[in-house]
């Protein structure tokens, strides 16, 4: 692959996260810990060189590439390969994987990026017209297959990039209320907010690369989620563009005209339209920020801490519980937790936002269910050490993925009554399903986000890759993946809590709602998608 690209590239490396320049290698002592643990042979995958990738060849013809230029000018639309491969997929472990497939790898057919809601319109005439299909792109950062280029028999598929619809288009500061363009990466819609005094407060992992537009397709909740809600809960308005149409959703603060359609487009992932711009929720820059770590006996004890906490309505901004064997990894990353040597338990991190006032109160009042619970605070600084490397995860996968290890991240919910029986059950199932491919493994799970009646939980595991190819690789870690999802379902909880649904999670979407919510489902599609050209394969089953 040599073609240069020629348009403007996605910001992170083509075939891993984020920033190249922040990459690490594996230090000695963990690579030893993996070995002796995991049986992790901590060889280095050679993984081939961008110049050595070979793409399927496009298969968008001439006058289908003219039409689009038509639209959207030649200097924003190309087939080139460089413009194609970091389009190609999202940043799951799968992703990953296939990037390092000397086979030919699966690419979009071109890349295409609309200024304007007239032209998304347009692209998706000439789409409909042609039978082609089309993938929005944000960020790229969908760990879920949200972004896999599937045809599902049309002519082709494109890429409908989104990086042009990057303003923000208002701004009014007596309600509170932001119009957003969704192809605007989060960093940069809070340094547009900041300029004015304002802040959405919106950090998932993937933040820095994740978009607005995605944050509402997706669901996307962020880690401050206690304080400030999930997006959805942010979200006032939506305009989005159909193949049968456009619409501009949210006339007020609350209606009770009918049911609410902003809902069939949170969470959507692209196959019902185009989102181009929300409205959001804002709130002014906090004046304080306060942290506190607190260490519990163990995960049960943590757990009943947070739920006092999420139903006595406290409100800190951040509060989030590791289990046991998360809380050990992060102690053997460290060694050491509020300035002195800790041993066992689980550790709880808060963050506090906010005016004085505020947050002087609802740390006193948090602290006290904390402390009642049977927690031990253990004083800001190691609170402070993960904000401040709370975005840096995916880079550590980066590198255990290049020494031979396998490693992935699942997600689900559910109520606190039943919070134990599912994490046993995903654990269980995760060891069982790697045991049988002849690793073991390490499943670390926390709780990153509360409400009064449940929780999520989130998973983190980590296994020796087992089999001669990057295939057989990808097939372990479908086949753990199978087994965490079936027993996500068997067990009460929610096929995905923040991940979205995309290509992985969709087989299990009609046993979470039923044969009737799948015909609601399908019922609308039809009707705002016609020809099925969005996003096809993902979400609807």
């Amino acid at each position: 692959m040599t073609a240069d690209p020629q348009v403007p590239v996605p910001p992170m490396k083509w075939d891993a996260w984020g920033d190249e320049a922040k990459a690490k290698p594996l230090s000695e002592n963990i690579r030893a810990l993996l070995r002796q643990a995991l049986g992790v042979s901590t060889d280095d995958v050679r993984a081939p060189d961008k110049s050595e990738v070979v793409l399927r060849p496009s298969t968008l013809a001439d006058e289908d590439l003219a039409a689009l230029t038509d639209v959207v000018g030649a200097e924003h639309v190309s087939r080139a390969d460089a413009d194609r491969l970091p389009r190609a997929g999202g940043k799951s472990t799968l992703d990953l994987l296939r990037r390092k497939s000397r086979r030919p790898q699966a690419a979009p057919d071109a890349v295409v990026l609309p200024g304007s809601d007239d032209e998304v319109a347009a692209v998706l005439d000439v789409c409909g017209r042609r039978r082609i299909a089309v993938v929005p792109f944000g960020g790229g950062t969908s760990v879920v297959g949200g972004l896999d280029p599937v045809r599902a028999g049309f002519s082709a598929v494109i890429s409908l990039d989104l990086r042009r619809f990057d303003r923000l288009e208002s701004l009014d500061t007596t309600s509170g209320e932001a119009v957003l363009g969704a192809g605007l990466p989060g960093p940069r819609a809070e340094q547009l907010l900041a300029e004015h005094g304002f802040e959405l407060g919106h950090y998932p992992q993937s933040f820095q690369y994740a978009t607005i537009g995605g944050f509402a397709a997706t669901r996307s909740s962020g880690q401050d989620s206690s304080g400030y809600g999930r997006f959805d809960d942010m979200v006032c308005g939506l305009r989005v563009v159909t193949p049968a149409g456009k619409l501009e959703l949210g006339r007020a603060p609350a209606s009770a005209a009918g049911p609410d359609l902003r809902e069939l487009f949170l969470g959507s992932e692209g196959t019902l339209g185009i989102i181009t711009a929300v409205r959001l929720r804002v709130h002014r820059l906090p004046e304080v920020k306060r942290y506190e770590a607190w260490r519990f006996d163990d995960f049960a004890a943590g757990a009943a801490a947070l739920r006092a906490v999420a139903q006595h309505g406290t409100q800190p901004t951040v509060i989030r519980l590791s289990d046991e064997a998360e809380t050990g990894v992060n102690l053997a990353m460290t060694d050491r937790i509020g300035g002195e040597q800790v041993t066992g338990g689980c550790l709880a991190v808060t963050v506090f936002e906010g005016t004085e006032q505020q947050v002087a109160m609802r740390h006193q009042l948090t602290s006290a269910v904390l402390r009642a619970a049977g927690g031990t605070s253990l004083g800001p600084e190691p609170a402070e050490s993960w904000a401040h490397g709370r975005f840096d995860a995916p880079y550590l996968r980066d590198a255990l993925l290049a020494n031979g290890a396998l490693c992935e991240t699942l997600e689900t919910a559910t109520s606190w009554s039943n919070a134990p029986a599912l994490k046993a059950a995903v654990t269980s199932a995760l060891q069982s399903a790697l045991a049988e491919t002849g690793t073991q493994s390490l499943v670390m799970c926390h709780i990153s986000h509360i409400y009064p009646t449940g929780c999520s939980l989130y998973f983190t595991v980590v296994a020796a890759q087992r089999g001669d190819t990057v295939e057989d690789v990808i097939e372990q870690w479908k086949r753990a993946k199978r087994a965490a999802s079936d027993a996500i379902m068997a067990n009460g909880g929610t096929i995905t809590h923040h991940h979205a649904v995309g290509v992985d999670h969709r087989p299990w979407l009609p046993d979470e709602i039923g044969d009737v919510g799948v015909r609601i489902l399908r019922a609308v599609k039809a009707e705002l998608d016609p020809h099925g050209i969005l996003n096809p394969g993902k979400l609807v089953p």
